[in-house]
């Protein structure tokens, strides 16, 4: 009978030892990497029959959406939900992603990136008045194209895998908030904080820190343009030097 044959890498605790077991269930076409998880749950035995805890991991929306049920199979960081057991070499290789703390097994703690998403002010401001002496912010068809682009990340952690910059060691926000920063910039009421956003990726972890491995816009699974996007802001760093330099021109 043909299986589905998995290698997992587990980790019973923050502060345990990791280690590998094996499983292997029946094959069923359109199986996804969470759906063949399920499957495990339902009776988590090893390959050699040895009955286990069953595989702790996150999933939501099945959908590519939510971006929780990121990990790192074949090597590769991607979202297990779209990610189809038949298009992946077996056996499958299921590891949590490296650079943030594991919970348990597949399961990781992404608090530093929300944090980060945090120190670049990630955000719009829509509470309050906004007086800006004209009508309803207008966008053209052009720029609310290139915005959407950057809008469908959904902060899954995947381009932080793949950057050699974004590790525990270091403080780089990592090009996810990045491109955050370039979408708010570009929101006609985001704009009005884009300064503080700029100064923010000018100091220590910003933009700067940025290698230019071009790993991230490889692996992102909405292809988002994040390359693109540090470029641009190379240019919004620029100019704002300038004017902290030789102040703003009229």
């Amino acid at each position: 009978m043909k299986t589905i044959q998995f290698h997992i890498r587990r980790q019973d605790n923050p502060y345990s030892p990791p280690y590998w077991q094996q499983f292997e269930i029946p094959y069923r076409k359109g199986h996804n990497v969470v759906s063949a998880l399920m499957v495990i749950r339902e009776n988590p035995r090893t390959r050699d029959g040895t009955q286990v805890d069953p595989v702790a991991w996150e999933f939501n929306c099945m959908e590519e959406v939510c971006g929780a049920c990121s990990m790192v199979i074949n090597g590769r960081p991607r979202q297990a939900c779209s990610t189809l057991v038949d298009n992946l070499e077996q056996p499958i290789r299921l590891e949590p992603l490296s650079k943030f703390p594991v919970i348990r097994d597949l399961m990781v703690d992404r608090s530093r990136m929300f944090s980060d998403l945090k120190k670049v002010r990630a955000w719009i401001e829509i509470d309050g008045a906004w007086d800006i002496h004209q009508g309803a912010p207008r966008i053209s068809p052009e720029a609310w194209k290139d915005n959407y682009l950057y809008s469908r990340c959904m902060s899954c952690g995947c381009c932080m895998e793949a950057c050699p910059q974004y590790n525990q060691s270091q403080d780089f926000v990592g090009p996810a908030s990045l491109a955050t920063v370039r979408l708010m910039n570009a929101h006609p009421t985001g704009k009005y904080h884009k300064t503080e956003r700029l100064h923010a990726i000018m100091a220590d972890g910003g933009l700067s820190d940025c290698g230019n491995a071009q790993n991230c816009v490889q692996v992102c699974p909405k292809g988002i343009p994040l390359t693109s996007a540090i470029g641009e802001l190379g240019r919004q760093v620029t100019l704002q030097m300038l004017q902290d330099m030789f102040g703003k021109s009229d």
